[in-house]
């Protein structure tokens, strides 16, 4: 007997008669089902005077709870000494599209040094679905998700892995966030977050800027006259911003830090 998980309570199922070659009082009397947590057992008649059962559906069937049941059915003549025979009816439960995928995180976080090469595996997100066969077929897909990202970002539809797109540059953006959808093959769906934080790598040098000079210089200037402001500036973060200044040639003047990043050149003292 099959019997899909989408039935209603009340479906019916006919089961035949059970047959008795005894005539009358001896013949099949009633039946009886062994107590479960599914089904009922009815008998009817027909018009003709013929009898047949019904198993009833009293609770509806969750093949993800269980995919097969045993019922045990007596059928009693009314003899003396009453005779009996048992059928074992065997019941498949048939699957209906009634689970949505369900992602493994609520939230996915990863970290990709910023110039990561094309096509490098960045994360890979995974739902499953407890349904069956085609019901349970779960393909990816990207939801809300900014233009930008679109271009740097790609997702493979079958395995849900996320890739690099584009050119990434901490300088440029250094977190990403985005819903990735899961969803069966009869559109059931759901969806998770994505975050990308991008590393920096030192991929900027600094650039040196001339913010004042006194020049030409008088050759009785005083030692430790400011006679220029110089700028240091690196696109870089934290550690790889840090800059160090020194004038290579021997001349008379040096370095002398002011603020942060500024650098007055003055003859020495």
């Amino acid at each position: 007997l099959f019997g899909s998980e989408s039935a209603v309570k009340g479906a019916r199922y006919r089961v035949n008669a059970a047959h008795d070659e005894d005539i009358g009082p001896n013949a099949v009397q009633s039946y009886t089902l062994k107590r479960n947590n599914h089904f009922v057992f009815n008998i009817q008649t027909t018009s003709a005077g013929s009898k047949y059962g019904e198993l009833i559906l009293d609770k509806e069937l969750d093949r993800e709870e269980r995919k097969e049941i045993k019922l045990l059915l007596t059928a009693l003549d009314g003899g003396s000494p009453q005779r009996s025979g048992t059928l074992t009816i065997d019941v498949t439960v048939l699957d209906a599209n009634d689970n949505a995928p369900v992602f493994s995180q609520a939230v996915y976080e990863a970290s990709l040094p910023e110039n990561s090469p094309l096509k490098s595996l960045i994360v890979t997100v995974s739902a499953m679905d407890a349904d069956d066969g085609v019901n349970g077929e779960v393909t990816y897909g990207l939801g809300r998700i900014s233009d930008k990202s679109r271009k740097l970002f790609s997702l493979d539809r079958q395995s849900g892995e996320i890739f690099v797109a584009g050119d990434i540059d901490f300088e440029d953006g250094t977190k990403y966030e985005m819903f990735v959808e899961a969803r069966d093959s009869y559109g059931l769906s759901s969806d998770t977050k994505v975050i990308i934080r991008i590393t920096d790598v030192n991929d900027n040098s600094p650039a040196i800027s001339l913010i004042s000079l006194t020049n030409p210089i008088p050759e009785d200037v005083s030692p430790g006259t400011e006679v220029g402001l110089i700028n240091v500036q690196d696109r870089d973060f934290g550690r790889n911003q840090k800059v160090r200044c020194a004038i290579q040639q021997t001349v008379p003047f040096k370095l002398i830090p002011s603020i942060e990043n500024y650098y007055d050149r003055s003859e020495p003292i």
